[in-house]
């Protein structure tokens, strides 16, 4: 019975995700995360399944946000990393796609609720005031993504999730200090 009721909650879950009205939102990652542990096989992946979620809607958010700076940006540096924002991080996002598949670990399609949040905030901005409000939130956001992936490299239980984190480290890395460099060259505008 559990077999048939993972399926249809799975579909229930997606459906309200995608039909939520602005009055109650479902979050995503939190849709995704209940799916996950109502798996039988959940128990393979243990904790990894939470953290790949959280991967997922991270960095469907920088792609998201690298378009916006694309469009929304006005420093030519400030375009550049969100281009290379969108690139990197859909990448990886393809590959977090293939782990999830081999390990039945459902990621969230669209953005949790904190992240669109943090999506709609920037894009209300516009010239200068997006400009440092994007390179200021990607030095954060890579300050924070560092440590997250640290922590699964070192302390993951899926060794292929950890060797993924670990891979993802010195993008990251190259990341934030295109992060630093983009808000140095904006901030005193």
């Amino acid at each position: 019975m559990k077999k048939i009721l993972v399926p249809a909650l799975a579909i229930i879950s997606l459906f309200a995700v995608s039909c939520n009205n602005d009055a109650e939102k479902t979050d995503s990652t939190e849709t995704a995360t209940n799916i996950n542990e109502a798996k039988e096989d959940s128990n393979k992946v243990d904790n990894d399944a939470e953290t790949a979620v959280a991967f997922a809607d991270g960095g469907m958010m920088e792609v998201k946000l690298g378009q916006l700076a694309q469009t929304n940006g006005t420093n030519a540096s400030v375009k550049e990393l969100g281009k290379m924002m969108e690139m990197d991080h859909g990448k990886a996002g393809e590959e977090l796609k293939a782990w999830a598949a081999k390990y039945n670990v459902t990621l969230p399609v669209v953005l949790g609720n904190d992240a669109q949040k943090t999506y709609d905030d920037l894009a209300a901005k516009k010239g200068a005031d997006f400009d440092k409000a994007y390179a200021e939130m990607m030095v954060d956001d890579h300050e924070k993504d560092i440590k997250k992936f640290k922590d699964e490299a070192d302390n993951g239980k899926n060794a292929e999730l950890r060797t993924w984190a670990m891979g993802k480290l010195p993008v990251l890395q190259h990341h934030l200090d295109m992060s630093k460099q983009t808000w140095e060259a904006v901030k005193g505008k």
